[in-house]
């Protein structure tokens, strides 16, 4: 949008008169957490009073579902409308892969440029960087990253924190890129001369691995995948929150201060592995570095939430607060957080978890504020999925798809805002080995066949809910997921097995 000059009276009330059009919105995208895995949501031994604050001011929602159970698949199903398993290639990701999301698609940020907004992408990423995967250049401009995406600023971690490369890249450039110390990153083998954690376990002097997570090793923690380089540019893992905060505090105020609303996705790494957070969160709780990770996901939330407010846009600005999947104790390190739960549920009782067909691997926390349309301290069983957010959040800003664009995505702005409390008929989830689940609005719970272990075979003692035959559950009832109803109800099985297969083959939306 061009300037024009105008008395600074008459620009005060014009960017104000286009603040109070347009609300900003945040997502605040967590990595990991669990159901049950904040205070609002019943945890135990962790205080999370700024996500509590948010609850007061807003909705939270007791039936919202990730779209996948593992973060690669439910990321590209968020930013594009469209569900990641019709699209190959959209498996967890390792931290070399070509961009996923390809800039001739449309995406939420796309969505958000067309409605006048700033856009920006901070935190995890996890969605490939670069044209082709494993041929970057870490050393020089990206020749594809989140600008091409309708991000207009981005600061971010190539894939997470358990993978290499371990630095940031800022609009498509490694930041604080070091000259002296060349980066170069491979998931095929070592580099000659570089330790890794299966030969230099002793080096492993910040976290030692459980399982895998034993290639490269970078401030003192072993990684996926092997790297050599990077110097200044390399972060510590108890900064990185620090970080993506500072970054996204600096769009905020930047953004605060023009007559054009912000868009801002900021996905943090939080309780994602390595925990590794700063001293100052270190021993808050009785869960290890698994709650300290929490308690620092929480302070997070609050200086942005501080910054809105001081700022004097916190009425105005429309904050999402979910997770990309449900939680996993073990996943790669000796941290205890398994043996230090002490009575807390991270699924808040679901079964399954992270990777899982079961609720407990997309059934996540979500809460709304928006203190100039929401009333606070709102619960609202609405059944919402992730995928219907790009069209939703359209219908909020009154902008429209394009034809093709968002294909999966439904508008449920009443069901997101607390208006509407039943929300969806249907949502579908995915399971790691990319098998589907059909849950409805009358608590019905499909699990179509598919080959597997029956537990996650690498580590965390997780079912996955593979089976060869259909599943059926009355999640209303008291056995939940732990009966399979199936052969007492074949006229449903059959009926939610038609209805999936209709949205598979694009006939049902």
């Amino acid at each position: 949008m061009k300037k024009r000059w105008v008395p600074a009276v008459l620009a005060a009330t014009a960017a104000y008169s286009a603040q109070a059009e347009k609300p900003n919105v945040i997502i605040i995208y967590a990595d990991d957490l669990g159901y049950g895995d904040l205070q609002s949501y019943g945890a135990k031994n962790v205080e999370t009073p700024n996500v509590n604050r948010l609850a007061e001011n807003g909705v939270t929602f007791t039936n919202a579902h990730a779209t996948a159970s593992t973060s690669t698949p439910s990321r590209y199903s968020l930013l594009t409308g469209e569900y990641a398993w019709r699209k190959p290639g959209t498996e967890i990701a390792p931290g070399n892969a070509g961009m996923i999301i390809r800039p001739e698609q449309y995406t939420i940020a796309d969505m958000f440029k067309s409605a006048g907004y700033n856009t920006a992408a901070l935190g995890k990423w996890h969605l490939g960087l670069g044209d082709k995967t494993g041929q970057q250049d870490w050393n020089a401009q990206l020749p594809t990253h989140p600008g091409d995406l309708g991000f207009d600023y981005s600061y971010i971690m190539a894939a997470t924190a358990d993978r290499v490369p371990c630095v940031f890249i800022e609009d498509g450039q490694v930041a604080n890129w070091d000259p002296e110390a060349p980066i170069e990153v491979s998931y095929r083998g070592n580099f000659p001369g570089e330790p890794s954690g299966t030969e230099n376990p002793e080096l492993l002097y910040n976290l030692k691995s459980s399982h895998g997570h034993s290639d490269a090793i970078v401030n003192g923690i072993g990684r996926i995948g092997f790297m050599k380089g990077g110097g200044k540019a390399l972060w510590k893992d108890e900064n990185i929150a620090d970080s993506i905060t500072e970054h996204a505090i600096e769009f905020i105020k930047k953004n605060a201060k023009t007559d054009e609303p912000f868009f801002m996705y900021f996905a943090t790494n939080d309780v994602h592995v390595p925990r590794f957070p700063h001293d100052r969160f270190r021993g808050k709780n009785q869960m290890g570095l698994r709650g300290d990770a929490i308690v620092q996901f929480d302070w997070s939330v609050g200086q942005i939430m501080n910054t809105l407010e001081e700022l004097g846009i916190a009425d105005n600005t429309l904050v999402i607060l979910s997770s990309d999947n449900g939680p996993v104790t073990d996943d790669g390190y000796i941290d205890y957080a398994e043996e230090l739960l002490n009575g807390h549920s991270p699924t808040g009782g679901l079964r399954g978890g992270k990777y899982s067909a079961y609720e407990g691997g997309t059934m996540v926390p979500l809460i709304v504020s928006w203190p100039e349309k929401i009333k606070g301290n709102q619960t609202s069983d609405a059944l919402i999925s992730q995928i219907d957010w790009l069209a939703s959040l359209a219908s909020i800003v009154d902008t429209r798809i394009p034809k093709g664009g968002a294909p999966d995505s439904r508008n449920y702005a009443d069901a997101l805002l607390g208006k509407d409390k039943v929300g969806s008929d249907w949502v579908i989830e995915q399971a790691n080995n990319n098998s589907l689940s059909l849950r409805t609005s009358d608590n019905w719970k499909l699990i179509e066949p598919s080959d597997g272990p029956a537990m996650v075979p690498w580590g965390p003692k997780i079912e996955t809910g593979y089976r060869d035959v259909p599943q059926l559950f009355n999640l209303s009832s008291d056995n939940g997921e732990e009966k399979d109803v199936a052969a007492q109800n074949p006229e449903k099985t059959f009926e939610l097995l038609k209805t999936l297969r209709e949205v598979k083959e694009g006939k049902k939306q």
